[in-house]
């Protein structure tokens, strides 16, 4: 990406690129679809997935007046994000009710604005995100995963050609609107089995007295949503007019 001043600058930042084929479109779904799918790559993809979880407990707990003190990252993909004050009430309920949502709803947000073609922004706000979250990381495995995923999404947004800048948003935010869906079932299926007894619904059940399975359900429902949202921003414009008559 040839930058030769400020002003370039802001046009390809601000700028929008051209709409993407179809093809692209469809391959990168298809492609995000087979990594959620497929356990080996899952494997490794899931990472990203806690990354926006544990983000968004982290900005609802900043956003509800909480103090928030770290985050930590694991390499079996799973994450922790600590925070001081009440350990109830509406700030502690919005801190634990974001992170199973969170992707799907940053997934959303990138939809938005590939909607808009606006994919050098979109790729940029990605690492502004993950840079404001590395200061809060408190492990050493979170802070290389962090700084591998900036510096993949960076080069990307700087050096790539527009077509493969294209080809990679879009693949992150369909595997972000997909991918944030499969944890609600896998939550679902380890609580089923008592492998997951302080989970975020069982801890909002905790301090709320509602069941934590239908926590899960608004976790599934919210995310569901965020997915045909995402579909209708990203393919909408592809798919055939449907007659009234």
């Amino acid at each position: 990406m040839p930058i030769d001043s400020l002003t370039d600058l802001g046009d390809q930042l601000f700028g929008a690129q051209p709409d993407p084929p179809f093809l692209l479109v469809s391959i990168t779904a298809a492609l995000a679809l087979a990594v959620v799918l497929v356990r080996v790559t899952w494997r490794v993809g899931r990472n990203a997935i806690t990354i926006a979880h544990e983000g968004g407990h982290a900005l609802a707990a900043v956003l509800t007046g909480r103090r928030l003190t770290g985050i930590k990252l694991h390499s079996d993909t799973s994450g922790l994000t600590l925070s001081a004050g009440r350990p109830t009430g509406p700030g502690m309920t919005f801190t634990l009710l974001a992170g199973y949502v969170a992707p799907s709803l940053v997934g959303l947000l990138g939809a938005w604005l590939l909607g808009g073609n606006r994919i050098t922004l979109l790729l940029w706000i990605t690492v502004a995100l993950l840079l404001a979250m590395l200061i809060m990381i408190r492990n050493v495995y979170g802070i290389v995963s962090i700084l591998i995923t900036g510096a993949v999404v960076f080069g990307v947004s700087w050096y790539a050609e527009p077509e493969v800048q294209a080809a990679f948003a879009y693949t992150g935010v369909w595997f972000l609107l997909i991918g944030g869906v499969r944890p609600v079932f896998e939550l679902q299926s380890m609580r089923k089995w008592g492998r997951m007894p302080q989970s975020d619904a069982d801890q909002l059940h905790g301090i709320s007295g509602v069941p934590a399975i239908f926590w899960v359900g608004v976790f599934l429902a919210v995310n569901l949503a965020a997915l045909v949202g995402g579909v209708l921003l990203l393919a909408g414009a592809y798919l055939p007019a449907i007659p009234l008559n």
